[in-house]
């Protein structure tokens, strides 16, 4: 339920990113993080609120109802809780106190801090410009994440080498075509039934003037031994350093463990996720599509003693990839936790719009 003290347009604004969540429609992992960014902003400057401890409430139960519109989209909430980050950092800049904690404290002291919550009810009158300023930052990053990573390519990519990929990642395409500008290279692109993602990314690279070659999702083994890298983009990276990635990520990363082939995976830091992976939670982990591309409804007979499954998303574990390229540089999935404390404070892995 939205707050009575947000304006009319303001609320029309995030009930139709609601709705576009909910329909599922393919806008794109930067377009949603820039999206969610632009309306945590606009709660910021426009709804009232006298301190950071009630902005911090409305940012949690505003960004919860957009999480709940889609719970499979992880992006959603890692811009809820970095924005909260922000708040946070800001505060206590603003006090004079920086948020980490210095790294001379004693022992002794971190212990007796430990379980104590900091107060946000002083108020703070340049704490609203300040976040604003930060978020207008943020938002700056995220719009020149791809470009940053497809900056380090050629660290990467070198001549005559073969390069597999899979699915359409912006991320990625943006990569490869740095690569391009200066190297000369093979691609071979997974078509990623049923979606034929890899059919999009391909028919792209080759007006680049890349070689590229489509090849079905079955023949990722046969072909992984020309392979000399294995070059993914990813939709979320878990805290545990593995990926949930486009449907058939999984066979390519374990054909490319029995080959010996590096996996490097692309991702901009609003991908990591402080979640973990739960089996026994497919709802919020993975999303379900119509099984229409897989098997028509028109073949009724068959489909009425069958049940279908479709899903979009594979589970990578983390000890099938390499490399991480990220808009900050190169880091191993092993450090992953290290740049999620930097991301994110613990207190906002769970958000819970009542807190």
């Amino acid at each position: 339920m939205p707050s009575s003290d947000i304006s009319v347009e303001l609320n029309e604004r995030i009930e139709g990113f609601i709705s576009t969540l909910r329909l599922g429609q393919a806008i794109g992992s930067y377009k949603i993080a820039h999206k969610t960014v632009d309306i945590l902003r606009r709660l910021v400057s426009q709804t009232r609120w006298v301190n950071a401890g009630e902005l911090m409430t409305v940012v949690r139960r505003e960004g919860r109802r957009i999480m709940d519109a889609q719970p499979s989209e992880a992006l959603v909430g890692n811009m809820v809780r970095r924005v909260l980050k922000i708040i946070r950092e800001e505060y206590a800049s603003d006090r004079g106190k920086g948020e980490e904690g210095d790294p001379q404290d004693s022992l002794h002291k971190l212990l007796m801090a430990e379980g104590q919550t900091d107060d946000f009810s002083t108020p703070s009158h340049n704490l609203k410009v300040r976040v604003i300023e930060a978020l207008n930052e943020f938002l700056v990053e995220i719009e020149t994440s791809a470009d940053n990573i497809a900056m380090q390519a050629l660290e990467h990519i070198h001549s005559n080498e073969v390069i597999m990929t899979a699915g359409k990642s912006r991320t990625v395409e943006a990569f490869l075509k740095g690569a391009a500008r200066k190297r000369k290279f093979q691609v071979m692109v997974t078509e990623c039934a049923p979606s034929y993602q890899g059919q999009q990314l391909a028919a792209s690279l080759a007006k680049a003037k890349i070689e590229t070659t489509v090849i079905t999702d079955s023949a990722v083994f046969a072909m992984m031994s020309r392979v000399n890298k294995v070059i993914i983009g990813t939709h979320t990276v878990m805290a545990n350093g593995g990926l949930k990635a486009i449907n058939g990520t999984h066979a390519i990363a374990l054909a490319a463990k029995h080959h010996s082939v590096p996996v490097i995976v692309c991702a901009p830091m609003f991908k990591l996720s402080p979640e973990y992976p739960f089996s026994n939670d497919q709802k919020s982990f993975n999303k379900l599509e119509t099984p229409n591309a897989v098997m028509k409804f028109s073949e009724g007979d068959l489909l009425s003693k069958l049940q279908i499954q479709n899903p979009v998303f594979d589970y990578v574990p983390p000890e099938l990839v390499t490399l991480f390229i990220s808009n900050i540089g190169g880091n191993a999935p092993s450090y992953v936790y290290r740049l999620l404390s930097e991301l994110y404070h613990a207190d906002d892995h769970d958000i819970d719009a009542d807190s």
